[in-house]
């Protein structure tokens, strides 16, 4: 829980995060959340009356500040995306939730803000149509099961084929990795695929997830891409967007390390990322 503290504090302390671009998002009720999720399964998060047994799939433990930041955190999602179809591109400090189900969570996610966010959108017309394009270490599965039925999301994953979770569900496009891959072959594949996504899907919004796991080090993650590789990564992605006029909402996926200082800022790799491809419009 900490990195997320550690994240907002290295933002405000480079000058990225100020009071002129900080927002903040109000806590989501469960007929929102509904959208995607199970009443029931919502309701057991709130009071603590999920089995023991679902508790241990989360890997988490119940307690009333993760229930208010996992109730906060989708509509961050909400937000910050509709702030990029406003000025084009905006970070959410967060997010990136994509093991949650429709009433069961898995590997530390309970809620899953990408697709909440994009059925919301989708919902109420602000966008005909979403790409998510997953690059956390591990494959999004819940998000590709929430989303398998709504044409107007394209779900994109690309991931350690050799990793959690050991029961993949499918996405519109899975692109599964060998273990160990470096730099020049990981950044390949996500260039050739998010152009050919970009030109074939031609999405009113990216959301884009930026997970940090594939870092060489991280202790779940089992490729070698280095920090040079992932800030590469993230600037390619939204210079990109911002060259085909696409605007593209970032959250931080995962990542893992024992370090949280050290984690925090490759978090930040792509809300500086965002920072200086913003900047020089």
């Amino acid at each position: 829980m900490s990195k997320f503290v550690r994240l907002y504090d290295h933002l405000v302390a480079k000058g990225i995060a100020t009071a002129d671009n900080l927002y903040q998002p109000a806590e989501a009720s469960i007929s929102d959340l509904a959208i995607t999720h199970s009443p029931v399964y919502l309701m057991g998060l709130q009071d603590d009356s999920i089995e023991p047994k679902a508790w241990r799939r989360l890997g988490l433990p119940w307690s009333q500040g993760l229930v208010d930041r996992t109730f906060t955190a989708p509509n961050g999602t909400v937000l910050a995306a509709r702030l990029a179809l406003q000025h084009g591109m905006a970070s959410h400090l967060a997010g990136g939730t994509h093991h949650a189900h429709y009433d069961f969570g898995s590997g530390f996610c309970l809620v899953n803000d990408l697709a909440y966010t994009a059925k919301t959108l989708l919902s109420r017309g602000e966008v005909n149509s979403v790409l998510i394009f997953d690059l956390d270490v591990h494959q999004g599965d819940g998000t590709a099961a929430l989303l398998a039925d709504e044409p107007r999301a394209f779900t994109c994953s690309i991931h350690c084929e050799k990793n959690f979770p050991f029961r993949k569900s499918q996405s519109d496009l899975d692109i599964g990795l060998e273990r160990y891959l470096d730099d020049d072959a990981y950044l390949q594949v996500v260039r050739e695929t998010f152009d050919q996504l970009l030109e074939q899907q031609q999405p009113d919004l990216v959301i884009y997830d930026a997970g940090v796991d594939v870092w060489e080090h991280d202790a779940l993650g089992h490729l070698n891409v280095t920090l040079e590789g992932i800030q590469a990564r993230d600037e390619w992605v939204l210079r990109r967007c911002q060259q085909a006029g696409i605007p593209v909402v970032t959250v931080i996926g995962g990542g893992y390390d024992s370090d949280h200082a050290r984690l925090a800022r490759r978090h930040a790799s792509v809300v500086e990322s965002a920072w200086q491809v913003f900047s020089e419009r």
